[in-house]
This record gives C-alpha cells, structure tokens and sequence, in this order.
C-alpha cells in the first residue's frame, strides 16, 4: 500500500500533494512564490523561495497525511532557468522566468535560423523557450557555473543527481525532437556548445532518493506542468487532447509516437517518456486568460473570479473582443499585439464587456483547436479541461458555442500533480501500465454547444478578422 508525494512547482505557487494507491488525494498542502516583474520585460523568481516553498508544501503535506510516502514526484515551470554552482548547488542568478521577453534579442540575431531550428525542435524560435534565455543569462549575468531549468537544480537538492525530464528538454530550443536528445549543432547556435547538460531521463525512471520528506524514498515522475495534466486526464492516446484555464491557458493534443511538425504555428514537443517509449505532443498557449479576469476585476466590472457567472449577459449584443493583453501566440505570434473591445455603444453595460471578454479567450482557444485538427489530420471530437476558470459556466458554454464541441471538465484541481504521481507509481511497479496508473475519471460537468453551426462560424470569422488586425498592429507598433 504505497502514497506518493507530488509537488507541482508553479511561476506563482508550489502545491505538494500526498496521493493513496487508489488515485484518491489525502492531503494538500500550498505555498505562494512571487515573481518580481522588472522593467524591460523582466521577470525573475528567487531560487531560494523555489526550493523553501517545495521543502514546506511537501513537509506540510506528509505531516497532514500522517502516513509515510513511498516516492517523490515533481512537475516544473518548463521553461524557467538559472545559474547555479554544482559543486554546492548555490544559485549564481535568479531564476528567470518563462515569462521573461529580455532574450528577444537572441532570438533576432537567430532570425535566419528559424526554418531550421522548427524542424529540429519542433518549436518556434522565441524567447519563451529555454535556450534563449540561457544565452541572455550566460551573456548578462555570469559566465560561473552550469545553467539549467529550474527541475535540475530542484532534483539536485533533493538527490543530488543532474538530470532532466524529456517532456522539459524538448521545451528548450536545444533538442532534437525525432531522437530526444541533446542537439550539438543547435547548442552551438545558441553558444551554448560547452555547457555541462543534464542527462535526459524517462517519467517513469527513478533518479535518486531523497530524505528531505522523512525516511529516504525514490524520486520519479519528472515532468513538465502542462504534459502532467495531459497524463492526468488520460490523454494517452493519439487524438485526445485537454486545455488549461489558468494565468494563460494551454491546449495539448496528444500526436503519439509521431513528432508531428505543426503546419499552422503550434508547437511540438515531448509529452512524455515511458515504458520505453517517447509519446508526443502539439500545444498552443493563450497567454491572459485568468490575467484577463484580473483586469475586469480591477477595473471594477467584477468583485472577484467567482462572481463572473453572476456579471455576465446572456449576449454580448455585438461587443467584440480580442484579449491579447499580452500578444498573440499561435497562430499570430504577435508578442506586441494588444487588446481590443469594439462594438461598443451607449447601450453597452459592463455585463456585455464581461461576455465579450470570455468569449474573447473561447475564441483565441478555439482558434488552437482548429490548428489541432489540422495537425493531427482530423478535427477534434471534443475536449478535456481544468484549472480554476472551469469553475465559470459562462467561460465553458461559450467555449463548447465557439468551437462546437462538447467540452468534459476534470473533476479535480490537481491535475498537473496527479499525472507526475501516475508517472512515479509507474516507476516503482514498472509492470503498472500508465492508462492504470492514472484510472478512470468522469467528467463533473459535460457543455455541449448550444449555439448553430452558422452562428459558431460568423462570430469565428468576424474575431479572426479583429484578431488578424491586432497582431498587424503589433507588427507596426
């Protein structure tokens, strides 16, 4: 009878989990972290309020259970790095944060490279991925040490191994997709050719032990956030697919064992590794979804996220809007592009700019699905979701109207520690095959649409047309 641990170390929070042999959470423990938001597109995390905050909420969560665990598991940020000292695990710089836009500028200088670098990798070249911000780190701050993801240094503390998953090396712009392994020629592209780099290990491998939590135990389950939700929501077939709702929102297809290259601007990555096998994934992000909330509520239009089904129309009576608070992602890729609320006239009350604003991030998912299909050959049947704005009947119906398919919301809020649990349960009973790992789920709620096909299609068309302009402006801003 064995209870895993598993801690999901988030850009605002680290959540420690303690899960039975039945999949049934018995003990949740949270603890915030707080990027600093700098000038110039900054953004940074202190490493030590990292690793305290994965000591605490895992601590705190072991002494609620009140039972010992039999393994560690750990989810990450994917994309956020630092500088640290091997020898000692000292952080050398902060750890910049997926976030940070300050590598744009290695990224230009690769501008040519771009074709090759997407065949190889499967990414797009940009700053939100690893290696550029290695490069601006080893530019910027120090030429000392090694520089990682963040999961490397957290697994060194607890293990003191050098490691990392292939779900998260495939998210660094230095890998080659089709073999899951280090890329040279990439590596010195990005003047990274001499970099020490930890070994690339499977989900379901067991790379050391720890007594950080009590009696020493087996760490496993390493994994990138988004692809553990995808384990967690039993999107272990080709075809399936789920979407998150949180600070931004990430809709993940699973491709199988076929590193699709996206024809229409997502990205492709590693959904996991497990009984010897590399499963892959296509993913698009919207970056302000829970971030939009906050701009209604700060402005006043709403009291708090879980007044939104209370502030909403029943139509929007023609306000339109396009909630790239932040840029556009894929399709566009318009780092600069901004927001847009249009359609607006006397007669418009802040209920119908709530729905607009929801509808807004529907369609900026919707346009994802439609990419989806495309990529895997067939349209999308329906789609799995979590996060706390599936708590938002409003946001959900509107994404079953937009994108005309029902859409099934994950009866848990742990998603992302619960597929590292399943991965870990698997590396210590390696006969356990993944699908019994993660075992059977039913949907909370079902949204199945309600508006025709023909009305799903103008307002498509008409929010692509004002999302086209809003990534053109960008361009020219």
């Amino acid at each position: 009878m064995t209870a895993i641990l598993a801690i999901d170390q988030g850009t605002s929070g680290t959540k420690a989990i303690v899960v039975d042999e039945e999949g049934a959470t018995i003990a949740i423990a949270e603890e915030t972290v707080r990027p600093a938001y700098l000038p110039g597109g900054g953004v940074e995390q202190n490493p030590h309020e990292l690793l305290d905050s994965v000591l605490t909420a895992g601590r705190r969560a072991v002494a609620m259970a009140g039972r010992p665990v039999a393994a560690v598991a750990l989810a990450n940020q994917g994309e956020t790095v630092l500088a640290w000292d091997p020898a000692d695990g000292t952080p050398l710089t902060p750890a910049i944060v997926w976030q940070d836009s300050r590598a744009e500028s290695v990224c230009a200088e690769l501008a040519e490279h771009r074709e090759d670098i997407a065949r190889r990798t499967g990414l797009v070249l940009d700053p939100y991925f690893s290696a550029p911000k290695m490069t601006w780190l080893r530019r910027n701050l120090t030429r000392e040490g090694v520089v990682t993801t963040t999961d490397t240094w957290l697994v060194h503390h607890l293990t003191g191994e050098f490691v990392t998953d292939a779900a998260t090396a495939s998210r660094s712009l230095v890998l080659d997709l089709d073999s899951a392994s280090w890329d040279g020629h990439l590596l010195d592209l990005f003047s990274l050719g001499g970099e020490r780099l930890p070994r690339i290990v499977a989900g379901d491998e067991v790379v050391g032990t720890t007594r950080a939590f009590g009696q020493e135990v087996p760490v496993a389950g390493l994994i990138v956030d988004q692809q553990a939700a995808l384990v967690a929501e039993a999107c272990l077939e080709q075809g399936t697919a789920k979407c998150t709702y949180g600070t931004g929102a990430f809709l993940l297809a699973n491709t199988g064992l076929d590193p699709v290259r996206s024809s229409g601007g997502l990205t492709t990555s590693v959904a996991w590794q497990a009984a010897g096998q590399t499963l892959y994934c296509v993913d698009g992000q919207v970056y302000t979804v829970a971030s939009a909330v906050r701009w209604l509520k700060d402005l006043g239009l709403l009291r708090s996220a879980t007044d939104l089904d209370q502030s909403v129309a029943e139509d929007s009576e023609g306000v339109l809007c396009v909630p790239a608070f932040a840029g556009l992602a894929a399709p566009w890729w318009a780092s600069e592009a901004t927001a847009s609320l249009t359609g607006m006239t006397l007669a418009t009350r802040r209920e119908h700019l709530v729905l607009a604003v929801l509808q807004g991030i529907a369609a900026q998912v919707t346009e994802l699905i439609a990419l989806v299909g495309r990529d895997l050959g067939r349209p999308l049947g329906r789609l799995r979701v979590d996060g706390g704005l599936t708590n938002s009947a409003a946001l959900m119906q509107a994404q079953a109207d937009i994108a005309q398919i029902p859409v099934d919301v994950y009866p848990n809020a742990h998603a992302t520690p619960l597929g590292a649990a399943a991965l870990a349960r698997c590396a210590l009973e390696p006969a356990l095959g993944l699908e019994e790992a993660v075992g059977d789920w039913r949907p909370t709620t079902v949204y199945e649409p309600r508006w025709s096909a023909d009305r799903a299609q103008e307002f498509r068309t008409v929010w692509a047309r004002a999302a086209q302009a809003r990534a053109a402006k960008g361009d020219h801003s």
